[in-house]
Order: structure tokens, then C-alpha cells, then sequence
């Protein structure tokens, strides 16, 4: 094991609290060294009926999860590993991961780097996933939600808003990891800037994601619409889909939907279990 990682982690749990409990009360955030999977341990601690607003850090997980089932690897102080735990009760709740996916991306590269520049952009793969040029996964996002929490919320309207427990887990590779046997290219932070490291890059997504999940809550996804556009890594290319379409990709419609140009027409792609692969990698 080499001496970086035997250095303890220093996360800035402090300023982090500071920052985000005011926006939820009842706040807090734990850091363990270890654990199978963020997520799974918050669902778990949700079937018990802990429920509270919480950040849970990993610096390594045994068996961490992506969508659809996919393993996530981890070595402690190679990936920023965290899931939020959080009530909540959106108008609707299409388009929560994209909206988690355009303020991760912003957070981590707030400006799009110029055309012609040589530093990569923080692209946004449809539904859940964070791109650096050249389709190299940066991050992956895996949103839960506990449908066994029963409370439910009045909305301003008079109208009923179904109050569920979420958990959203974020996985983005700080060192990239081995890319053998991965279907995608991983890509790092420091393939941005080689001095990001995990509690660098905690401190940088956390506060700005808790602002962005309340303001998706009042607003939806389609304030959003221009911002995903602008990092869209899809956007125009021909794209193969686990359920045997093939088409053009034309971009995410308001509520989410990822929208693609097929034989038949075009079609609205919604459901996050069909999985979405581009036929040709981009430059």
C-alpha cells in the first residue's frame, strides 16, 4: 500500500454541515471507512425508520452498486463515494437525476472550457452518468427511493405531493481506476486538474447539490432543460438502446425524457432501466 494511502483522509465534515444545515435542519454527516454501499446502507437505515436528512461518506465500499445492478470499484482516496439521504416530495419527480447530474457537473467545472481547448468538459450521458471528452466516465449517480415511507405532504395548491425518503449516491473517480474489464473508458478529476482530491471535491458538489434538489422539489426539471443541453454528451449522435431502437439523439425533453429521432418516429425514452449506448465514440 503506498503512502498516500495510508494518510488519513481529513474531510471537511465541519464546513460542510455549516453550509448545508440551515437548508435541512436536523442535518449530519458520517464518514466510515468502510462499508458494502452507501446507498444500501441508507435504504437499510430507512426500512428501520431513520428517515433523517444525512450525508454518508465511504472512503471505500466492498460492494458498491450502480445503476441496473452494476458494481462500482473503489480504493480509498481513488473515488469520492457518498450517498444523501433526504425527504422529499417534488410535483414530480422525472428528470431528478439529470438535475443532480447538471449541478455535480457544474460544480466540478462551473465554465465550459473554450472550443479548441485541450481540458476536457464534464459532460452529462443520459440518465445518470458524468463524461469527460473522449466518453470517459467520470461519476455515476444512483437515485433511490424508499416507496415504504408512508408520509405525505400538502402542497401549496391544495393538491396532494407524495413525501418519500431518496437516497442519492454519487461515485466519481478522483484517480481513475484500472479500466480492465469496464465497458467504459473511466476518466478522473485529475484528468482536470491534478490537485482535486475527495474531501476537495465533497466540499465543492454537497452544498450546491442540497440548494439544487429543493429548487428541483418547487420547480421540476425544465428550468433545467438549457443547462443539461449545454453539456448533453448524447446530443446528435446515433445511439443503440438495450431494448434493440436505434436512432439519433435529439436531446432531453422538459420532464427528463431523453428524446430519439428512430425509423418509426421520434420516441421519448423514460424509463432509466433501458440502457443507452452510443454507436460511435466522440473525437
Amino acid at each position: 500500500m503506498s503512502e498516500e494511502q495510508n494518510t488519513p483522509i481529513r474531510w471537511p465534515a465541519e464546513a460542510i454541515w455549516e453550509a448545508v444545515e440551515p437548508l435541512l435542519p436536523g442535518f449530519t454527516i458520517e464518514v466510515l471507512p468502510s462499508i458494502d454501499s452507501t446507498n444500501t446502507e441508507l435504504m437499510r437505515r430507512a426500512r428501520a425508520g431513520r428517515q433523517e436528512p444525512i450525508l454518508l461518506v465511504a472512503e471505500q465500499q466492498t460492494a458498491g452498486r450502480g445503476r441496473m445492478g452494476k458494481p462500482w470499484r473503489s480504493e480509498s482516496g481513488a473515488s469520492l463515494l457518498m450517498s444523501l439521504g433526504l425527504p422529499l416530495a417534488p410535483a414530480d419527480w422525472s428528470g431528478l437525476s439529470l438535475a443532480v447530474g447538471v449541478s455535480v457537473a457544474q460544480s466540478l467545472q462551473p465554465q465550459l472550457p473554450e472550443a479548441g481547448s485541450s481540458t476536457p468538459t464534464i459532460g452529462l450521458k443520459w440518465p445518470n452518468d458524468l463524461w469527460l471528452t473522449g466518453d470517459h466516465k467520470l461519476a455515476g449517480i444512483l437515485v433511490e427511493t424508499a416507496s415504504f415511507v408512508a408520509a405525505r405532504s400538502q402542497a401549496g395548491d391544495g393538491q396532494q405531493q407524495s413525501e418519500r425518503y431518496v437516497v442519492i449516491g454519487i461515485g466519481i473517480n478522483v484517480r481513475a481506476p484500472d479500466a480492465d474489464g469496464l465497458s467504459t473508458v473511466p476518466g478522473s478529476l485529475q484528468l482536470l486538474d491534478d490537485r482535486w482530491d475527495a474531501p476537495q471535491a465533497l466540499q465543492a458538489v454537497v452544498p450546491p447539490l442540497v440548494a439544487a434538489i429543493q429548487a428541483f422539489a418547487h420547480q421540476g426539471f425544465a428550468p433545467l432543460q438549457a443547462a443539461y443541453a449545454a453539456r448533453d454528451a448524447l446530443a446528435g449522435r446515433e445511439l443503440g438502446l438495450s431494448d434493440g431502437t436505434a436512432g439519433l439523439a435529439l436531446g432531453v425533453a422538459a420532464d427528463g425524457a431523453l428524446r430519439v429521432q428512430t425509423a418509426a418516429g421520434v420516441v421519448d425514452v423514460t424509463s432509466s432501466e433501458v440502457s443507452v449506448r452510443p454507436k460511435a465514440s466522440a473525437a
